[in-house]
This record gives structure tokens, sequence and C-alpha cells, in this order.
């Protein structure tokens, strides 16, 4: 009898529960129904227009506070094909309107056929004056939505700033936070600074009526968001430098890179050629895309940090630093040079000079045998027990320079460049090697490749006697009161800042006493330079110049680098003078140089014939 009422008394407990369910539910939905509007409105969603409203992207200044890039207004024309009044509209009058070609209308429109309740886009890019003629027009089922497009002022600086388009399927598959239509970055630091710049979309929902028209602002816009603009982007770019420099690098393949030894902050950034930036923008941005993508010179590759150039006897600089660390040589030392090195079948030419000489001599007149001996000396050093462990240690100390590796920049498409170790020579050896094998890394030369950011980095560490700051090339962000971390540490390379001293001393002599830098002098600011000579394949050597100034308080380190320009001094050394003289003194005292360097008519067989 007591299991009996138990089982009664829990189907009882049971009953009751499912009741106050049962009336829960029925309580919520009766709330719902009779006294919460909510719900009731939000379901005219099938009424309601959800318009993206862009956000402008963040505008660049140049270190001045000079604009480099900034946002114009335009506008996107959409259409919802299922309220178009297919019957009435005029097309010849719409394209009349907006300047759009009949063809590219009629094509949109089949498009926006497929999927008729979907906004799609019939045309981008259109102009305030346009936008404000279509909307007397009342076309109905097409609407506007606001945009903002790059616009440059100075119009430099195409490889460096970057151009932003439209994302495609890859994109939207890798980003999911963005949909089709939307812009993103693609290059330089308009993709290096992507998140920031962008800014967040926000939303508008209008109510709109059975034709398409708007009524108004759907609940007085309770559901609507805001559109949060980009943040502002400083440079560390002198405007009026790049410029410059371009200037003097038209015609020219290569590039050119300034940066200040005290930050790491880039000046000027060229690659050449380069190409206006408002190439990329509006509705001829893909015909011209093309073009500079079919262009043999490759317009669109950034060279200053992507090439990979042999640095030439610019390389001698560290390959004295190394003997000088390791012990193996002092400034004092002497070698001889008779037109070049020789050792039985093997020769290493170079040029008439004085011999023997030391070591800050052999960097002012660029002696090709003095650092074949120093070179031999560091490998050969018997403290390592042989050519291999002797190169391992040499490759660190290169390493340690900035060389075989990225630098680690705030540029997304920065090249490693490319220093070989042992058993790259193995491999093409079969294990027998020796420090003969490999001279050539001397004097730049053989398998060396080196960016010509890393090149300009070179002379910051050589002005700084021995360290670096990251080469970046934003200086202030909005709303940041710093940049990353790591911008601001030193970097120091394995080798005593007193041994830098002889280097930099010989420089001096090179552009200030007699040497192949002459031409560079620059009278009360002490510059110093190191010429380079870079053996080419295909047509003449390449000419390449490494230099800062001033000596002892240097404000400028500076690498050009002009393919099939011949010696150093002939065609890297007079753009780099120039843009050293223009920067430290903001003038021009040389107006026959810049004539010399713009009349330069260099051929290039790699990408002329």
């Amino acid at each position: 009898m007591t299991t009996g009422r138990d089982g009664f008394a829990r189907m009882r407990t049971l009953q009751y529960v499912v009741l106050i369910i049962f009336g829960t539910i029925g309580l919520r939905l009766a709330y719902l129904q009779l006294i919460d509007r909510r719900y009731g409105e939000l379901a005219k969603a099938n009424t309601l227009r959800h318009v993206v409203q862009y956000p402008p992207r963040g505008e660049v200044f140049d270190r001045n506070g000079e604009y480099l890039v900034q946002s114009r207004e335009c506008y996107d024309l959409m259409v919802i094909y299922r309220e178009m009044d297919k019957e009435g509209f005029d097309t010849a009058r719409m394209c009349g309107v907006l300047g759009i070609e009949p063809e590219k209308l009629r094509k949109e429109l089949a498009n926006a056929r497929m999927q008729p309740r979907i906004p799609h886009m019939v045309a981008n890019f259109i102009p305030k004056e346009k936008k404000l003629l279509f909307d007397e027009c009342d076309f109905r089922g097409f609407f506007t939505i606001y945009r903002t497009v790059r616009q440059y002022p100075r119009k430099v600086g195409g490889n460096l700033l970057g151009y932003v388009g439209e994302v495609n399927r890859e994109m939207l598959r890798r980003y999911p936070e963005y949909k089709r239509g939307d812009y993103i970055g693609m290059s330089g630091v308009e993709s290096a600074y992507e998140p920031l710049l962008k800014g967040r979309k926000g939303v508008k929902l209008q109510e709109v009526d059975t034709h398409g028209a708007v009524k108004n602002s759907y609940m007085n816009g309770l559901y609507d968001s805001l559109a949060e603009p980009g943040k502002y982007l400083v440079c560390t770019i002198d405007a009026r430098l790049q410029l410059f420099a371009e200037e003097l690098m038209k015609g020219k393949v290569g590039a050119a890179v300034a940066i200040e030894p005290s930050t790491g902050e880039i000046l000027m950034m060229v690659s050449s050629p380069t190409y206006d930036p408002d190439e990329l923008v509006g509705r001829e941005r893909g015909n011209n895309y093309m073009k500079m993508l079919h262009n043999k010179r490759r317009p669109l590759y950034n060279r200053a940090v992507s090439a990979r150039y042999p640095p030439g006897s610019t390389f001698k600089l560290v390959q004295g630093l190394i003997g000088l660390q390791e012990g193996v040589l002092r400034p004092s030392d002497l070698h001889p040079c008779h037109m070049g090195y020789q050792v039985g079948r093997l020769s290493m030419k170079c040029h008439a000079h004085a011999s023997p000489l030391d070591l800050r001599f052999a960097v002012a007149t660029s002696c090709n045998a003095y650092f074949c001996y120093v070179f031999r000396d560091i490998l050969d050093n018997p403290k390592y027990g042989g050519v291999k462990n002797g190169f391992d240690r040499w490759k660190e100390y290169v390493k340690s320079f900035g060389f075989g590796r990225k630098l680690g920049s705030d540029f997304l498409g920065e090249g490693n460049g490319y220093v070989p170790d042992r058993a790259f020579y193995d491999r093409r050896y079969r294990g027998s090697w020796n420090s003969l094998t490999v001279l050539s890394l001397s004097i730049g030369q053989g398998e060396l490749g080196c960016t010509p950011l890393q090149m300009a980095n070179l002379a910051a560490i050589v002005a700084n006697r021995g360290y670096y700051y990251i080469p970046h090339i934003v200086r202030k962000i909005e709303g940041q009161d710093s940049l990353d971390r790591r911008f601001y540490e030193k970097h120091y390379t394995l080798v005593d800042p007193r041994h830098f001293e002889p280097i930099v001393e010989g420089m001096w002599r090179g552009v200030n006493v007699g040497g192949t830098s002459t031409a560079a002098r620059l009278e009360g600011l002490d510059v110093c330079g190191k010429t380079g000579t870079a053996q080419n394949p295909h047509g003449r050597d390449h000419s390449t110049f490494l230099s800062f100034a001033p000596k002892n308080d240097p404000k400028i380190a500076i690498s050009v680098y002009v393919e099939n320009g011949g010696f150093g001094a002939s065609a890297a050394l007079p753009i780099a003078s120039l843009i050293e003289e223009y920067y430290l003194t903001d003038t021009i005292r040389r107006p026959h140089l810049v004539d010399y360097v713009k009349n330069m008519n260099i051929y290039y067989p790699a990408y002329d014939r």
C-alpha cells in the first residue's frame, strides 16, 4: 500500500511540473503577442533595407604633417532587381547621368537578376556630383552607398604606400570578417597596417515601400550603428625627399633607401620603376594594373625590400670589421696589391692604386686584394681547426649585421637576402672546398644576396658604431602613445664598437681625402661613403653606393643601387650624394649634377629585349 501511494504522489508531482512548464510557455507567448511589440516590428524585416555604412580609411601623413594619402567621397550604385521598374527603366538615361557604359550596365543587371532580393553593385567610384544628379532621377530599385576612395596629393611612393582593392574569393575565405564588395590593402603600408586603417563598418536600416522607395529610418535609427573611421598614421617618410629621390631614379632600375640612424626611421624609400598611386584608383584601376603586371621592368615589385642583389664592394666593410674582431687584422696591417690578388691560377683583379696599403686606405680605395687577404685569414684562423668551422663563425658575424634574414621591419614583403652556409658548398663541391673556393665572398660577390633595405641598414650600423634599430615606415598611430616595442630596441652586431673607428675613418677618407668616393664630398658635412661595383651576367655591372653623414653626428644613412649602372661612382654615388645634400641642407647647390643624373641613359638587356 505504501508503494502505491508513493507512485501516485510521484505522478501528481510530474503532472504539476508539466502544467507549470506549459503554463510558463503560454504566458510567454501571450506576452510576446499582446504586450512586447519588438518581435512584431522585427518581423517587418522583409520591408527593410540594410544599408552598410562604410568608414573612411585612415589617412597617412609624412613626418612633417603633409598628406601622403587622403580619402575622398564617392559612391557605389546598388540595385535590388525585384524592386526595379523593368518596363519603364531608361538605360540610356542612367548611363548618361552616371557615365556608365551601356554594356557594363546590362551585364550587371543580368547578374543581379540571379539573386533578385539581394542588393547587387552595378558601378563604383561614382563621384559626388554625379550622385546628386542620380538622386533627382528616381530610378526605382536603385540606391547609392557612401564610400571613400584613396587619393595621393604628392603622387609619390606607389610601392611604398601600396594600393587598395576589392577582396577576392581567396581573401574572403582567409578573412571571414570581410564581405563581398569590401576593400582591403593589397600592398605596402595599406596592407601592413590594414587592421588600423580600415575602420569598422556600420549599418543603417531603412523602411522601403513596395516600389523600393525609402520611407524613413527604421524605428528612428534604434538599430542603426555608426561606422568607425580608420586610424590615421604618421609615416617616417619625408615627402619632399621621396619626391626628389623618385625624380633622380626615374628611367633607372634599382632602389634607394635612406634611414635615420638614431631611430631606424625610413626617411625615403624608392623602388624604380615606380608608379603614380592614383593609377590604381577608380574604374581604370584594373586596366592600369594589368599594364603594370605585364611591364617587364615590374613597377609593382618593391625592389627596395624584396630584391636580392650582390652587395659588391660595400660588403668589404663587413669583412674588415670581422677581421678586426677576430684579431686576424689590425688597422695598421699592410697588404700588397699589384692590380689584384693572385694565388696560382686564381686571380682577383683590382684597379691601380698605391701598394702596400693599410686598412683605412684599403677602404678608401676599395682594394680587392686587401680584403681577399682579410677574408682568408678569417676562414683559415687556426683556432677553428678548419676552414669550414671558420666559415660557420664568419656567417654568424654576417647574420648579426642583418644579412641572410628579415630585419623585422613593418613591410610584409621584406626579403631575407641570402648568405650561403657550409651545407650549400658541401653539396656544390662534394665536401671538398677551402677559403680560395669561396674567395668571391670577400668582395661581396658569389652567392651573397642583400636587399637594398639591408644595405641601408649596414650604413646605419656603421654610422652608429655597431648597432641598429629595426627600420620602420610608421612613426605614430592615432590613439597610441608608442609603436611596437621592437622598434625601440638596439640590436648589436658581434663586433665591438671600438673596431668601427678605422672603418669610419676609411670611409671618410674615401670621400674627403682621396679614394673612390670623392665625388660625394659636401663641404662642411663630413660625408662618409663606400662605393660598390657588382658583377652582373646581364650587361654592365650594377652600381651601388653606401654612405652616411655627418661623420660624428649622423643624421642620414643611405644606400643606392642602380642595375647596369656600371661603377659605383658612376650612377649610384651621385644619386645618393644629391639626396644627402637635399636632406641635410634643404637645398641643391649642384644643379649640373642633377642634370647629369636625370639624363643618364642606361640600357637594360634583361628587361628591354
